[in-house]
């Protein structure tokens, strides 16, 4: 396999992943069916899926349940083997699983621990130090290093099972990264966190990231990670690969509007300095601008991107504008729209 660039990480091409899955009506009759003859049908888990990630870049993996995220990252981590295709990730084919290079990758699970409950986490962290032979010296640099960032130095004798959620997740995150790998996947890694907790571990990612240059795909329902920490999306549906690019070419390429919101100075007659919003400005709306809530001076407008300069001069010079924003409509939306259609 020839890679597309010296510095490419990440390399798939034609990746594809067909599971059979078994199925039978219910009852008991069925149930003794099929034993005999079982019936199974097969499933596309993922489909031609081809890409490349550089060193160092943070990519978000979206799409909807269902959709080959987290297969996906078990085709590229060595945990499955693909029905068709092929990938080179650091050099290696991932599913040999040499320990050259296990020793360099990490795979974080959102909805699974590698803590060991009934001990302190450091206990488990020295543990894992000793599985993937990281010197002593290194291992105390390392942990020091984690520590300090997601501030959790008060976790570290405690029973892992006295923890809470978000405290476990931490961690676990210092569980993957102790011996310093070069890839890092994380599938959910901040699901059912409360929102300072997610927030603060999206922080340290970045941190990281700068700081060490690892490579990370983030799998996330949550669209504030991946808007947070991944510039580049790879977006997939029913296991095939629908965007590959910049987050918000996907925002420009699927809602060419913008969104702008005024709000309107209120005189001492309760009128807006004399100006009522005006019927007659908004029958004077041009083509491609769109009045859309409207509520006690406060305005909204969806204006196509080429018209929004045009309207926003307009606005400041017509009405008694005491703020105005403009802004793109949000992820969000954009990506439920692709969800709905499958499509882009």
């Amino acid at each position: 396999m020839t890679q597309t660039h010296a510095d490419s990480h990440i390399v798939a091409r034609n990746l594809s992943k067909t599971y059979q899955v078994p199925e039978r009506d219910p009852g008991l009759a069925a149930a003794l069916r099929s034993l005999i003859r079982p019936i199974t049908r097969e499933v596309e888990a993922v489909r031609d899926i081809t890409f490349t990630i550089k060193r160092g870049e943070t990519v978000g993996l979206i799409g909807p349940n269902g959709a080959g995220k987290t297969t996906t990252l078990k085709l590229l981590s060595g945990l499955l083997h693909p029905t068709s295709g092929e990938a080179r990730v650091l050099g290696f084919t991932p599913w040999q699983r040499r320990p050259a290079y296990l020793r360099r990758i990490s795979m974080v699970l959102g909805n699974k621990s590698q803590m060991i409950w009934d001990i302190p986490p450091l206990d488990t962290f020295r543990v894992l130090g000793e599985i993937y032979h990281v010197p002593p010296a290194e291992f105390d640099r390392t942990v020091d290093e984690l520590v300090d960032l997601l501030a959790m130095e008060d976790l570290l004798t405690k029973p892992v099972r006295n923890l809470s959620l978000g405290e476990r997740m931490k961690c676990e995150l210092v569980a993957g990264l102790l011996h310093q790998p070069d890839v890092l996947f994380l599938d959910e890694p901040t699901l059912g966190l409360d929102v300072s907790m997610q927030g603060r571990l999206r922080r340290f990612l970045a941190t990281y990231n700068r700081r060490r240059g690892v490579t990370m795909i983030l799998t996330s329902h949550y669209m504030a990670d991946v808007v947070a920490l991944c510039p580049r999306v790879i977006l997939i549906h029913h296991g095939q690969l629908l965007y590959d690019g910049a987050l918000d070419g996907l925002a420009a390429q699927l809602a060419p509007f913008k969104l702008i919101r005024v709000s309107l100075t209120r005189g001492q007659d309760g009128t807006y300095a004399g100006a009522e919003f005006p019927v007659a400005f908004a029958e004077e709306l041009q083509s491609g601008v769109e009045l859309i809530e409207q509520d006690n001076g406060h305005l909204t407008f969806r204006v196509a991107r080429v018209e929004a300069p045009s309207l926003t001069a307009r606005l400041l010079n017509t009405l008694p504008v005491a703020d105005l924003s403009v802004e793109d409509p949000p992820i969000e939306a954009v990506i439920d729209q692709i969800y709905q259609e499958g499509t882009v």
